[in-house]
């Protein structure tokens, strides 16, 4: 069972802080990574590798922790300008995936490439379309009366529930990339390691601090 605030040690929340501020250097530094090594703009290619970190590492891994109470950027924020700015994240998260979608699918039109034949392909494309009915979902919590058929609360449940989901599939679908014959090819070694690892750092936090800071106390509510 998920500590609650009264009863967590100050290790144990010194610890969350600090997993909190490695998830966002991983985010951070994979997506600046992926952007040195794919040069964007060199290619047509190029763009979809540099899109995709951007929506998945960085992006969504910022949309997730803002309502974090260890490691949001934003703690002295109202919840409004939380979800506001979550809301905003997430239209990102939106916006480049689907253009990176768009760019690898006509490059291997360009290049006559099988679309969507390797695992990585096809993670990557369930991984978007499930993000956009995540968003989807998103839009009855701002606006509760378009459903009525659950609470508010059982909502937020279902919705952050599902949103981690998404966000490890989102992981996932890097880690099957940096596996991909561009990356191995360009990255090797110990640094395609350290890159690996950013992902997993990621996703161990948000699931850690999302089930804990949010999924455990809106199940308490229920």
């Amino acid at each position: 069972m998920a500590l609650s605030i009264e009863t967590e040690t100050w290790p144990y929340r010194y610890l969350r802080a600090l997993s909190g501020v490695a998830a966002h250097v991983s985010a951070l530094a994979l997506t600046i990574s992926v952007g040195v090594v794919a040069r964007p703009g060199s290619s047509l290619f190029s763009w979809h590798p540099f899109l995709m970190s951007m929506a998945f590492s960085f992006f969504m891994t910022e949309a997730l922790l803002v309502f974090s109470p260890d490691s949001s950027l934003l703690r002295s924020f109202s919840r409004n300008v939380k979800v506001r700015l979550h809301w905003a994240a997430q239209l990102c998260v939106l916006l480049f995936s689907a253009l990176g979608l768009v760019i690898i699918s006509y490059n291997k039109y360009l290049n006559d490439k099988p679309h969507f034949a390797t695992w990585h392909g096809l993670l990557g494309l369930i991984t978007v379309i499930y993000a956009a009915f995540q968003s989807l979902g998103g839009v009855t919590l701002l606006y509760p009366k378009l459903i009525t058929r659950w609470s508010l609360s059982k909502r937020k449940v279902y919705h952050g529930t599902s949103g981690l989901v998404g966000y490890l599939l989102g992981c996932t679908s890097l880690l099957l990339g940096m596996c991909s014959l561009w990356f191995t090819a360009t990255v090797t070694g110990f640094l395609w390691y350290l890159a690996a690892l950013c992902p997993i750092i990621t996703g161990l936090v948000v699931m850690n601090q999302v089930s804990n800071a949010y999924l455990y106390r809106k199940r308490s509510q229920l």
